[in-house]
């Protein structure tokens, strides 16, 4: 793995949309601003708009001003405006991509090695390849070429699989970066170097020691305005296929040969591989799915999904939780439950370890716990049973806490260390081929039976903990979801 970074040009498509104004431009500057970025660096902006180079830079500045609210550094400044550009690439305009590449042609202003990030519409990742591929800007003859793919890859596996089809038309597998910003999360890459550089937990990590595990993402938000988009994708898809299923991935992979982009994806690639299909014809003990009704958050009342959709009709999850096995010698009995859910209790991120009982029992004692919390708090806490000082024989559980952000620790956006790693060109991060269709492959049986069954949904009032029948999915009675961080805060 290299950091370093050769002379390179980033040509961000999309660039005046919400993804590029409010992570893309503020996290290349802050990357500016610690000294990370090539001191020859180019960014190039294209939109669909025409724009002077004097009026873009004045809109980046508005999108500095709004993120940077308390000021930035004026050098920095005048540095990092200095290297940005912009290109109208109008739809109506057939050489619209023949223009672009005579822009980046003159090597006198930008370095020929090329990273496209592709801040467009889904149906729009296919085309702009091939246009790219069609003027010669994909060619790898005396430079690097890199292509980034923002998520969804694809809304199931053919669709998936068309889209690698059409793009690998004109790109090989290396020139591909597929985006989850959760792998970009300090948080989650702290997993992998939790887990195998710390003797105490990697002997312990198996189906001899850990009853079950437990991946949580829970918002105390509803879908907002984005009611059609959710409408059309779900809890299940929008998550538990990305996101949650890459935490797994991290949380549950053999040790890599090494640290190196292909090691990590080859073990992440292995273990996703492993997973068990989730049998359809008994889906009501491996998943669970509900929507939000109507409640209060923070005392303030808030409506139901369907209310905010105007279509009772709906079946569309807010709220999805599914039990995996993982067919290999490690963790052969051990389930995996992941959820997701918007409207719950609480807001929080986080890979919950119910251990085996201990060899001892006292009483009614509980069961050890292993929490990493990954947002908001980053934390590791394990939870082990003490003696409670007096005569009696007695004990109670005790928290080892420690945070795993300090104060002085610099606070570093997903975005800002996904761009890094693309000019690097450490892929490590970025989703292959195989772990996006295998992540398909899992969940599409899911999604296209709940779609088939129009029976009303679940519902569960916004604001309440998990639905009290979506332990359903649990193996044992004993069994339940494991909620706050903090001590109490489980039942």
């Amino acid at each position: 793995m290299t950091n370093k970074i050769d002379p390179c040009t980033l040509v961000l498509f999309g660039a005046s949309g919400n993804l590029a104004r409010v992570k893309l431009y503020p996290g290349l500057f802050r990357l500016d601003s610690l000294g990370r970025l090539p001191a020859d660096l180019k960014i190039v902006g294209v939109g669909r708009q025409v724009v002077d180079l004097e009026a873009w830079r004045a809109d980046i500045k508005s999108m500095l001003d709004a993120k940077f609210k308390k000021g930035y550094d004026q050098a920095v400044f005048e540095r990092f405006i200095a290297r940005n550009f912009y290109h109208a690439n109008p739809p109506t305009d057939p050489d619209a991509f023949s223009k672009l590449k005579a822009t980046l042609s003159d090597e006198s202003v930008f370095p020929q090695n090329l990273a496209y990030f592709l801040s467009v519409r889904p149906v729009d990742f296919a085309p702009v390849v091939e246009s790219l591929a069609n003027v010669g800007l994909t060619q790898e003859d005396k430079y690097w070429r890199r292509v980034v793919i923002e998520k969804p890859f694809g809304t199931d596996l053919p669709s998936a699989k068309e889209l690698q089809a059409a793009i690998t038309k004109h790109l090989k597998e290396s020139q591909i970066y597929r985006i989850d910003h959760y792998l970009g999360k300090s948080a989650l890459q702290n997993i992998l170097l939790q887990r195998f550089t710390n003797t105490v937990l990697e002997p312990i990590w198996n189906n001899q020691y850990i009853d079950h595990v437990q991946i949580t993402n829970t918002e105390m938000l509803g879908v907002g305005d984005r009611t059609q988009f959710y409408d059309s994708t779900g809890a299940l898809r929008d998550m538990l296929q990305s996101h949650i299923l890459q935490t797994l991935a991290l949380t549950a992979m053999e040790q890599p040969k090494d640290l190196s982009p292909e090691g990590v994806r080859d073990a992440k690639i292995k273990l996703l591989e492993e997973i068990r299909p989730i049998p359809v014809s008994e889906l009501e003990k491996h998943a669970f799915r509900a929507q939000y009704a109507a409640g209060e958050i923070n005392g303030e009342k808030v409506p139901g999904y369907l209310e905010e959709l105007g279509n009772n009709d709906s079946v569309v999850e807010t709220y999805a939780a599914l039990k995996l096995f993982i067919d290999n010698p490690r963790w052969k009995g051990v389930p995996f439950y992941i959820r997701t859910a918007k409207r719950l209790h609480e807001a929080d991120t986080r890979i919950s370890i119910r251990f085996k009982k201990a060899p001892l029992q006292i009483n009614d004692q509980d069961q050890n716990w292993l929490i990493i919390g990954i947002q908001p708090r980053e934390c590791i806490k394990l939870e082990v049973q003490s003696k409670i000082p007096g005569l009696d024989v007695q004990t109670r559980t005790i928290q080892l806490d420690a945070a795993n952000r300090w104060d002085s620790d610099d606070s570093v956006d997903a975005y800002e260390a996904l761009l890094l790693n693309l000019m690097q060109g450490d892929n490590s991060n970025y989703l292959h081929i195989s772990e996006a269709e295998a992540q398909w492959r899992l969940v599409d049986p899911v999604v296209k039976a709940w779609a088939e069954d129009k029976k009303p949904v679940h519902q569960y009032p916004a604001g309440s903990r998990d639905p009290e029948a979506s332990k359903v999915i649990f193996e044992a009675e004993d069994q339940f979801w494991r909620y706050s961080i903090e001590l109490g805060g489980d039942k």
